[in-house]
């Protein structure tokens, strides 16, 4: 009796080892679950951690313009889903974009522009149950609500202070970008009074960090690079000695060699990052995949930063790698595992349709789920396509994304149906307003 009395708590201990035991397929109930998560998540207000929020006629959207180049499937005006969206922002009343019928979107937009002022953008976060989004421009705009937009601006163009022709003349996307660089340069220049560059690289780096400063004070949450659009993302760690004779052998003219300008962009580079530790101001990188016939993803590759973020050097800054890493979003999640960075996953929401997009968010859940956070790369394309229809299609990828993965988590017994909670508020708000430390809500 004894004996067989030890069998069954033998028995039931092992399955209760075995219902503890996490299984590799979501069951029958899966759907269910996903029923009940999505009206749950829908009603978590948002916080947008990466956006391009703005009319398609503002050059100050971005430091830089978009070459023309290949458009994935899903961001081409083909797409139905624009339909949906124009339906649900501006009750569209077409089940298409043809010419013809863009024309009373497209008019319909601007009678709401000019009657809503700097409520409009506002509106459109309020119908998709945004509560707070980051706009990322060159310059803020007066159209957008400072309570519901804070600011990141660009760093890049500190490291392009010289004779940019050779830059230049690398592709045809650089003949775009290298330009607005310079233009971007300049325009800090003029806001810090600075008519032309100082003959003294000490002077020079003065100026960088004075405009940092007046940046914070003007609301700027964080400094953002875009600089995977430009070069490589493998940075050297050159000593302040060699950058300082490039500065001063170029700064009056001439055109430096490639190794000459690397090693000058590397130091550069380092030092934004350094003031961005001292001033407690966090760095956004733009981490994935881009526009334009020549980006180089392999040189773009968010692993070629590894030195850079777990440097420890720069542990007093926090990193928010922009993008996640896209393609290389499962080795991008492991670089999460520094208590100073972060993902975010904006743009691979939009690539990406909800079916593909979910397995990412669960791979990044079942890792480390406190360090990701939601953006959506709202971004005016066009005057038909604009920032209000990709915040649209982001957020709603997003959120039916997050349900299904939760929902197989939930399902496969990898977390509780609260879990799942807790996490959908940390992905979509509360992640990302930890880091600002009151900046942001």
């Amino acid at each position: 009796m004894r004996r067989r009395t030890q069998t069954w708590l033998s028995v039931l201990a092992l399955s209760a080892v075995a219902a503890a035991q996490a299984r590799p397929l979501p069951g029958p109930d899966v759907q269910q679950i996903y029923q009940r998560l999505l009206p749950q998540i829908e009603k978590i207000p948002i916080f947008d951690h990466h956006a391009h929020p703005a009319f398609s006629d503002d050059a100050d959207v971005d430091a830089m313009a978009s070459p023309p180049g290949s458009v994935a499937l899903r961001e081409r005006d083909t797409n139905p889903e624009l339909v949906a969206a124009a339906k649900a922002l501006f009750g569209y009343p077409y089940d298409d974009l043809s010419a013809e019928h863009a024309k009373w979107l497209v008019q319909k937009k601007a009678e709401l522009r000019k009657e809503r002022g700097n409520a409009y953008f506002s509106d459109i976060l309020d119908k998709l149950n945004i509560e707070q989004g980051v706009a990322n421009r060159a310059m803020m705009a007066d159209y957008l609500d400072p309570k519901r937009f804070v600011w990141v601006f660009f760093a890049d163009s500190f490291m392009w202070p010289f004779d940019n022709q050779h830059e230049r003349s690398r592709n045809s996307d650089q003949e775009v970008y290298i330009p607005l660089q310079e233009t971007m340069l300049h325009r800090w220049m003029q806001q810090e009074g600075v008519s032309k560059l100082p003959a003294d690289f000490a002077e020079y780096l003065k100026f960088v960090s004075r405009t940092l400063e007046d940046n914070q004070k003007k609301g700027g949450i964080a400094m953002k690079f875009e600089v995977a659009y430009f070069r490589s993302t493998k940075f050297s760690d050159p000593d302040r000695d060699e950058a300082e004779v490039v500065y001063q052998e170029f700064v009056g003219g001439g055109i430096p060699s490639e190794d000459e300008y690397r090693a000058f962009q590397d130091y550069v580079f380092r030092y934004l990052i350094r003031e961005g530790g001292r001033l407690h101001l966090p760095v956004h990188i733009h981490s994935a995949v881009g526009v334009g016939d020549y980006f180089n993803l392999s040189e773009s590759n968010i692993m070629n930063l590894e030195n850079i973020l777990r440097d420890p050097r720069y542990s007093n800054v926090t990193f928010v790698m922009i993008h996640g890493g896209y393609p290389y979003d499962r080795q991008a999640i492991w670089l999460a595992a520094a208590k100073n960075v972060y993902l975010d996953s904006s743009e691979t929401e939009i690539l990406l349709y909800p079916s593909e997009f979910k397995n990412t968010l669960k791979q990044w859940l079942e890792t480390f789920p406190e360090k990701i956070t939601f953006g959506t790369d709202s971004f005016p394309y066009n005057e038909v396509l604009g920032a209000e229809e990709s915040y649209w299609l982001g957020v709603q990828s997003s959120r039916t994304a997050l349900a299904a993965a939760l929902a197989e988590m939930i399902s496969m017994g990898e977390i509780s149906e609260s879990q799942a909670l807790q996490m959908a508020h940390g992905y979509l708000h509360d992640n990302a307003v930890g880091i600002y430390q009151g900046k942001v809500h």
